[in-house]
């Protein structure tokens, strides 16, 4: 079973990313991007918009696809995940949901951090780690 899911890959003005330490499986107590599964009839940039209000409390506007990967879930389900780039329009950045913590981190502090397999590669390969320490 293919579980369509959604990421957003966030940056502040300091070129700093915004992650989430996770608070259930899968990857629970790790960090990642913030996002989660596309509900049904629910399209990627809605889903993305949910996601990032429920788990980080950021109104966010939803940009360009940079890249999509598979990983595998619970029960042999494969989590198809596309992350999009997306923009803060609003809000108060604050852990939610799922998610046990949110913050911004620079690319130094990125790779210091217990993340999800596959993030720093993924991220690297799209050029899009952030660009400060």
């Amino acid at each position: 079973m293919r579980v369509r899911c959604v990421g957003a890959i966030v940056h502040d003005g300091e070129g700093r990313l915004l992650v989430i330490r996770r608070g259930h499986p899968p990857g629970e107590g790790l960090w990642s991007l913030p996002g989660g599964r596309v509900e049904p009839g629910e399209s990627d940039a809605a889903a993305l918009a949910r996601e990032l209000a429920e788990e980080t409390g950021l109104r966010v506007e939803p940009g360009r696809l940079i890249g999509s990967v598979e990983r595998p879930g619970a029960g042999g389900a494969t989590y198809d995940i596309h992350d999009y780039a997306a923009t803060v329009t609003g809000g108060t950045l604050r852990p939610g949901d799922d998610a046990r913590a949110a913050r911004w981190a620079g690319s130094a502090e990125l790779r210091r951090l217990p993340t999800t397999p596959g993030l720093i590669e993924a991220l690297t390969a799209w050029g899009v780690l952030p660009t400060t320490g």
